[in-house]
């Protein structure tokens, strides 16, 4: 049987919002909203939050979940992730699946993270990308909401930081965000640890793009429901909003109503 592992990168050296993973959300930090969002998910056998800060590993532990510790050198969230995997010794086989999670997907539920499980087993893909809707053009025109399209058979065909598909001579046009949320084979993920980066990676700095251009399909799990990825203070208070009236807050924290 296979072995679901979720791994949550978070870091304090975000350049776009610095200290976000502990900055609270109705009393709680961020990233504590997200590693208990994850452990919700009946799917997955072991959340542990991977960081190269001592206030996050404490954090996480004072709360009474796993960290591992990894370098603080790693360009992107992927790197850390596959770090991370070595550093616990899991042993897992190549086909396992490692779930990661950004520890800045405040609104992630389980349901989210089972359509990516079931797609993964399903599709035998090595890399599955929740792809969530985007309900406003300014968030479609925000470069910090990275932009996925895809093919008819879910296959990402571009990530980009501007709004594509474009609204220029269309005014209604399909509008996902991707989401840091990435289920990957193990064999995969420690095959994109080995990876170069990539010119269209570095341009967009986003790390999926490094797969593409290295010939690597990824198939794409779209979700109707809203997510919200923590890159900036104006984010943090509108998650925090969606919240205090979302169900699934209620299964680990006690809300006043």
């Amino acid at each position: 049987m296979t072995e679901n592992v979720c791994i949550i990168p978070a870091r304090m050296a975000s350049s776009r919002f610095p200290g976000k993973p502990l900055e609270p959300l109705i009393g709680l930090p961020l990233v504590l909203h997200v590693l208990e969002r994850c452990r919700l998910c009946a799917s997955i056998d072991r959340v542990v939050v991977a960081t190269c800060d001592e206030e996050i590993r404490d954090a996480v532990e004072q709360h009474g979940g796993e960290a591992v510790m990894t370098a603080d050198s790693h360009p992107g969230c992927v790197d850390r992730t596959v770090e991370a995997v070595d550093n616990l010794g899991l042993g897992l086989a190549d086909g396992d699946l490692v779930l990661m999670v950004q520890g800045d997907e405040v609104l992630i539920s389980p349901i989210m993270m089972d359509n990516v499980i079931n797609a993964f087993e399903a599709s035998a893909a090595a890399v599955v990308n929740l792809a969530s809707k985007i309900f406003s053009a300014e968030d479609h025109d925000d470069p910090d909401c990275v932009k996925v399209v895809a093919a008819a058979d879910g296959k990402a065909l571009f990530f980009s930081r501007a709004p594509i598909p474009s609204r220029y001579r269309v005014d209604s046009v399909p509008m996902y965000q991707q989401t840091g949320v990435i289920g990957f084979s193990n064999a995969f993920l420690h095959r994109f640890g080995n990876l170069s980066r990539t010119p269209l990676e570095m341009i967009e700095c986003i790390d999926m793009l490094r797969t593409l251009e290295h010939g690597y399909p990824i198939q794409v799990v779209f979700s109707e429901d809203q997510t919200i990825g923590v890159d900036t203070k104006s984010d943090l208070l509108r998650a925090e909003a969606v919240l205090k009236n979302d169900p699934i807050t209620r299964k680990y924290l006690d809300i006043a109503p």
